[in-house]
């Protein structure tokens, strides 16, 4: 199937018959520069140089399938495609001309490139196996894995970062207020993801911050907010909780969430709510500050050890406020703070550094990637499965990047495994 994608592919990477390239009105044509291909609205390549006949012009291109496009995208009356100085068509069913009624030079590219991309394209979109093109993956070579790895890593982070730093300007400028919103949702863990956000939302930073002396102050605020102190039967702790949080409450005009937010089924003891909030609790208990720590912490070890805190005494014999148990450890695990690591340190980290211009603090970002076994999750198995090992989470994260941005959409033109492929250059 032709489709403007693959019509953009062959203008970008120049892969049209150059030798025999003339305008609809039989001008030589001679391609100078492609431009910059444009995601954004307004014409596809931006700031070409061609060559028409005698000519030199420099603007933009606008690539159709049929050029009677131009017209049902209304470009006729949108003056951001008076500077189109070359209107690219795969089928040329009519001229077009700006708003101020000048034509614009067609290039028909029909029979101007290589039938077997288009054969080899078409092949990876009817191909339905877990990646379009997973049987020739054997056939490209490591060093191609390996750069389009990293720059992968480097796109799933710029991604990452545009978000943070969206959330930068909802935290009115405040970098520990963003740290702790986006640690509270990966403390969530997915199934509580939602639920830990919307606490992060609804009890800033800042108040914890003012009670970092007293533990029962910071774990009232956590668990009043959370809405898990209506307790039918409470115990002396939690008598003592709901008594703080409600003095606290009062004092910062606080509005719980819903307890109905939180999932309890089929979550894991270690994973449990209130054991998570516990933990929570501890961290910005010893260290209310904590991106400021992060950031000044250098060695991957220390970073690891920031992460290293026990939850207060009651929780090693509590999953939740009714029910005690064995004792048990109350430690954060050690693939808990790796994952705390890969999801919250690494792209707040990189997102920070990137908003200042600080090449260090990203290339420190990646620098943990790097120092962290690979991540176990169905994407990295097949992965594996298809002799993509990684050796460590900076490739788990490249893999993940790669399957859920590109091969689940079939963005085969855009990808560095996929164009090899399809210019049969393995």
């Amino acid at each position: 199937m032709m489709n403007e994608d693959f019509l953009h592919y062959l203008w970008k990477f120049k892969l049209l018959h150059f030798n025999d390239l003339k305008t609809e009105d039989h001008q030589n044509i001679q391609i100078i520069s492609q431009g910059f291909h444009n995601t954004d609205a307004g014409p596809d390549f931006l700031n070409a140089r061609i060559k028409i006949g005698d000519t030199l012009w420099a603007g933009h291109i606008e690539i159709h399938l049929k050029a009677s496009d131009w017209h049902l995208h209304k470009h006729h009356h949108d003056k951001k495609y008076d500077n189109v100085i070359l209107h690219v068509v795969h089928d040329n069913d009519m001229p077009v001309f700006r708003t101020n009624s000048t034509p614009i030079a067609t290039l028909c590219i029909k029979n101007k490139y290589d039938e077997n991309l288009l054969s080899r394209y078409k092949s990876l979109l009817a191909n339905k196996a877990w990646v379009p093109c997973e049987n020739l993956l054997p056939a490209i070579g490591k060093t191609v894995i390996n750069i389009w790895k990293e720059k992968l890593v480097i796109e799933r982070l710029l991604r990452k970062a545009n978000d943070i730093e969206l959330m930068w300007t909802n935290c009115k400028n405040d970098w520990e207020q963003v740290f702790y919103e986006v640690l509270c949702r990966n403390f969530g863990f997915k199934i509580n993801a939602t639920a830990f956000d919307m606490l992060a939302k609804s009890l800033p930073v800042k108040y914890l911050a003012k009670h970092k002396d007293s533990a029962l102050q910071v774990e009232a605020l956590l668990f009043g907010q959370a809405g898990l102190l209506d307790i039918q039967t409470p115990d002396d702790y939690s008598k003592a909780l709901t008594k703080e949080y409600l003095f606290l409450k009062n004092k910062y005009s606080l509005h719980p969430i819903d307890k109905s937010l939180w999932n309890f089924l089929r979550v894991r003891p270690q994973n449990a709510p209130h054991v998570r909030i516990a933990q929570l609790s501890a961290l910005l208990q010893t260290k209310p500050a904590l991106f400021s720590y992060i950031i000044e912490t250098e060695q991957y070890e220390n970073m690891m050890g920031l992460f290293d805190v026990k939850a207060s005494e009651y929780w090693s014999t509590h999953f939740n406020f009714s029910k005690t148990t064995h004792v048990k450890s109350t430690n954060l695990g050690k693939t808990s703070v790796e994952s705390i690591i890969i999801n919250t340190v690494v792209p707040v980290l990189f997102a920070y550094g990137n908003s200042r211009k600080n090449t260090v603090l990203k290339e420190k970002a990646l620098a943990l990637l790097e120092h962290i076994p690979p991540e176990t999750n169905t994407i990295v198995k097949h992965w594996n499965e298809r002799r993509l090992s990684a050796r460590s989470a900076y490739d788990t994260q490249a893999l993940i990047e790669l399957k859920n941005c590109y091969c689940n959409y079939k963005k085969c033109l855009s990808c560095m495994i996929g164009d090899r492929i399809l210019q049969n250059r393995t």
